[in-house]
């Protein structure tokens, strides 16, 4: 259908799904409003000329001002349309209404466009319209070749954009200053006794314009020192920074604790605990994008001088913020430098060309001015080289982006020269993607973007659908993977397969990113004291709140039209409305963190029949209106932790809610199977849920992800269960059956339970485990033999027995194992050539905190790239260096110990090193010691 393949999009704003709206009153379910049909069509037709000129002008960099007007109107008038269809359509859901009214909204709507032209009928308008589209190509010749760019999509990301962060030290030239800081953060004073020396705080503050890797310099500085210490903290600040969750993210990265947001108190208890904490011990913080002193002189308060060892490190773009910094403490100021011109090259040749490829004799010319004109900025060169990244090889084609960079940089290298930058690398998207990357500007400065949370949004907005093969999220990554590869975003955290599972956005981007959004209407952001720049339209389509204080709303609020607002997120803050009907024609309604919500401020929500997404993550939310149900649009709903602990009866009618995360101990009511739609399902605690529940689980067809807790009460002395239980996971065992044949492709078991016994329990069409908790008696072979496509496992026992191996060596799918238990009690692990593995990528073993002789054999784990091994204690037989030898592809290993001998583990490194220098792939090492393993 068209409608399901609509597009919502920053250039042509909802005119795709209008038409596709139009369409479908022509369709059969309409053919008794005659009278109007020959007029719809006639809009449809006029409609779909309206949006082809507006595709047409959205490649256009500097368009015409009497174009720019006419696109902003008629873009701005799809939305009223779409508000009139919606309105409409859900009218006469209810009673047969005549549809004369909404034919009458139509044409006034388009009436409106007279204006512009001397108020000359809509068709003559069209036409008027398609001459000046030519007269703009003519003049504009230098945009000729812009439609030979490439505008491929990438399914994965590509490697080389994320090594640019993930290895910076070896790519952007940063293994000098990286030294010198540490250099500064370790050394004596000669001035200090032992005993002062030892309970110094010191701190070095990096100060630099934007784009220039500060935040790349300290974190590299950060991960490498980080493990000396007893506990650390990395903290980002941004330019409206809310201290209270600045102080909380220290609070719980130094404890290692996650502190909800009613826990904390104030910012002096937070103060308070901080100091409490960090009393008699060795710690580092790193302080990242300060913007004011002020700012600074509340942080400063959460570090002890005395009585302790401090490190810390601050980032900033202000002298006067840096030296503020400094004097508070024993600091050192660091000035950045920007890169010289062979590590300048050196980074624009790792981004574009493969380790094997030189580049070209006939673009080396051009290589090296386009670096001249970036100044050995890395952000700039990371930019330029995502816009080569993308497009053919030739000389005239990146003479082109030579030539379009102009002059900028040699006047203003830091501010108008990275605008041009990013203004060409915007303009070279495709429109889908010039979309999702404004919506970014939703985002708080500095903020970390859950993948999966920011794919959802672009779905539930409408920018992004099923394409073929791909469900709407999948084509959601393949979104996010190309911003990566564009360096238009940053990678931040990945998982243990390399995926990367978050993002930000760097400062300049996302000013050019927020000016850009401003500019087109497409968001309106509130409370934000830094921003200048204010859209001239009153009537909000996407409203973004970023910090209202209390009372303060009605002022900023004035005179704005919410009747048509599409999207509205609480960042911070809360705005003082009058009742959730004000937003009749919501899609977005994100309040994730926004505790001071209750119940309360959810009454009338069942009247936004509009609504797709509902995020109430984080929220004092206690209960769902017992209509929920209504809410007959609804995809997405996040009840993440939040006080529910029940959902209503009607929640089952919610027939196209593909996502329902939802936290342990919510209860779901007797209809799961009507919701047909559910392709995500986290975290389910089975032991609460009605027999209809487990056995309707069965039944949901294209479930893709589920996550489930097994707490099934047992007799800790016999193991028995009671009758009921016994029912309950046999419903269960059968469900997962079902579900194992159809579309399961991503299972999480926390818990154990008889049906991790049942040998009936076929899965084959899983790609992801996870389980964990399982106790001594449990057999890895139980229920194994069945995961023929199984790619990904990850598996904690309580015993780890070398039988284990070769019974998951035999999986003839998996490319990546992530092991945690204890060995038995000889603590001896082979891994030889008849195991299996053939396939596998990735390795990862966590043995527990207990010493293990692990060793790889001639022929075992082929294909093994990355090999980690974390949290065991270093044995003698350890010294001969784990046969990594042995290993023939591998490129990576991580040793991240919890206790040994020093001679033992200066053995060990040696013995490592002295095979990886023998190793052709020569792989890279890296060893920690550490008092806490990571756990999946």
């Amino acid at each position: 259908m068209a409608m399901e393949a609509a597009l919502v999009s920053v250039a042509t704003g909802v005119l795709k799904p209008v038409i596709g709206k139009l369409t479908t009153l022509l369709g059969n379910e309409y053919k008794r409003f005659k009278t109007v049909r020959k007029e719809i069509k006639s809009l449809t037709n006029e409609l779909a000329a309206m949006e082809a000129f507006l595709l047409k002008m959205s490649e256009e960099e500097d368009p015409d001002v009497q174009d720019k007007v006419w696109m902003n109107e008629v873009r701005e008038l799809s939305y009223d349309m779409e508000d009139a269809i919606d309105d409409f359509m859900q009218s006469i859901g209810d009673k047969d209404e005549k549809p004369d009214g909404f034919i009458e909204k139509i044409k006034n709507s388009l009436g409106k466009l007279g204006k512009m032209k001397a108020r000359r009928r809509i068709g003559k308008e069209i036409q008027d319209l398609k001459k000046q589209i030519k007269e703009v190509g003519e003049r504009n010749a230098r945009y000729k070749g812009r439609e030979t760019f490439s505008k491929t999509v990438n399914a994965t990301v590509d490697p080389r954009a994320l090594a640019i962060f993930e290895h910076a030290s070896k790519l952007v030239g940063i293994d000098k200053p990286k030294a010198e800081i540490i250099k500064l953060l370790t050394e004596e004073d000669v001035r200090a006794s032992e005993q002062q020396q030892q309970q110094q705080l010191k701190i070095v503050s990096i100060v630099g314009s934007g784009g220039m890797g500060k935040t790349t310099l300290a974190n590299q500085v950060y991960q490498e020192l980080k493990g000396q210490y007893e506990c650390w903290a990395f903290v980002s600040v941004s330019r409206n920074p809310d201290m209270t969750n600045i102080l909380r993210t220290i609070l719980s990265e130094v404890a290692k604790k996650d502190y909800g947001c009613t826990e904390v108190g104030s910012i002096q208890q937070l103060i308070n605990k901080i100091t409490y904490f960090l009393a008699d011990k060795r710690y580092f913080v790193v302080v990242d994008d300060i913007w004011d002193m002020d700012t600074w002189d509340i942080i400063k308060c959460a570090f002890p001088a005395t009585n302790s060892t401090g490190r810390i490190i601050t980032t900033t773009r202000i002298n006067n913020v840096a030296h503020s910094c400094c004097s508070s403490f024993n600091g050192r100021i660091y000035n950045i430098r920007a890169l010289d011109m062979v590590h300048s090259r050196q980074l624009f040749h790792r981004r574009l060309f493969k380790s094997d490829e030189d580049c070209p004799s006939y673009l080396q010319e051009i290589c090296e001015q386009i670096l001249e004109k970036c100044h050995g900025l890395p952000l700039a060169i990371i930019a330029i080289s995502g816009l080569l990244a993308n497009i053919e090889k030739t000389e005239e084609l990146w003479n082109q982006v030579k030539e379009s960079i102009g002059r900028a940089l040699e006047r203003n290298p830091n501010v108008e020269g990275m605008m041009k930058i990013l203004s060409l690398s915007y303009f070279d998207l495709p429109l889908y993607l010039k979309t999702c990357l404004l919506y970014l500007s939703v985002y708080l400065e500095g903020s970390t973007i859950e993948k999966e949370g920011l794919i959802r949004r672009w779905v539930a907005e409408g920018f992004i659908h099923r394409e073929g093969r791909y469900t709407a999220y999948e084509f959601g990554e393949k979104c996010f993977n190309e911003l990566l590869n564009r360096g238009l975003i940053q990678p931040g955290e990945s998982d243990i397969y390399r995926e990367v599972k978050s993002c930000r956005v760097h400062d300049t981007i996302l000013d050019f990113v927020i000016s850009k959004s401003i500019e087109e209407n497409f968001v309106t952001i509130l409370g934000v004291p830094t921003l200048t720049i204010r859209s001239k339209s009153k009537v909000v389509r996407r409203l973004c709140v970023q910090g209202v204080e209390k009372g303060n709303s009605a002022v900023l609020i004035e005179d704005l039209v919410f009747s048509h607002v599409r999207s509205l997120t609480m960042v911070r803050g809360l705005l003082e409305i009058p009742s959730l009907e004000e937003f009749r024609h919501l899609h977005v309604l994100d309040l994730m963190g926004c505790f001071e919500w209750e119940d309360h401020h959810l009454e009338n929500i069942v009247r936004l029949f509009q609504l797709r997404y509902l995020n109430l993550q984080g929220t004092r939310i206690s209960k769902l209106p017992e209509q929920i149900g209504r809410l007959g649009c609804l995809e997405i709903l996040d009840l993440r932790r939040t006080h529910v602990r029940e959902l209503p009866a009607s929640v089952v009618n919610l027939r196209k809610l593909m996502h329902l995360l939802v936290e342990g101990h919510v209860k779901f009511p007797d209809g799961i199977a009507k919701m047909q739609a559910l392709e995500t399902l986290k975290d389910v605690d089975a032991s609460i849920q009605p027999l209809d529940f487990l056995c309707g689980l069965g039944q949901l067809m294209n479930l893709r992800n589920l996550r489930i807790h097994l707490d099934f009460e047992v007799d800790p002395d016999t193991e028995d269960r009671n009758m009921v239980g016994e029912e309950h996971e046999k419903a269960l065992v059968s469900s997962l059956c079902k579900l194992g044949t159809q579309n399961l492709g991503s299972l999480t078991i926390y818990g154990w339970g008889n049906l991790l016994h049942e040998e009936s329990l076929c899965l084959p069409t899983l790609k992801d485990l996870t389980i964990s908790g399982l106790p001594a008696s449990w057999q890895v072979s139980t229920c194994m033999g069945s995961l023929r496509n199984l790619q990904r496992l990850c598996l904690s026992v309580e015993v780890l027995k070398q039988g284990d191996l070769c019974t998951l060596g035999a999986l003839p799918s998996l490319l990546v194992l992530y092991l945690v238990g204890k060995t038995e009690s000889n603590g001896k692990l082979r891994i030889t050539g008849g195991v299996g593995f053939r396939f596998l990528k990735i390795f990862i073993y966590d043995a527990y905190s207990k010493p293990v002789d692990l060793m790889f054999g001639t022929g075992s784990m082929p294909k093994l790239e990355k090999l980690d091994l974390i949290g065991f204690r270093m044995v003698e037989a350890n010294t001969l260096g784990f046969g990594i030898e042995n290993l023939p592809c591998l490129t990576s290993v991580e040793c991240i110990w919890f206790k040994g001998d020093d001679g033992i583990v200066e053995a060990v490194k040696s013995a490592m090193e002295r095979a990886a220098s023998r190793h052709p792939n020569h792989p890279s090492l890296f060893f920690l010691k550490s008092s806490m393993a990571r756990r999946f």
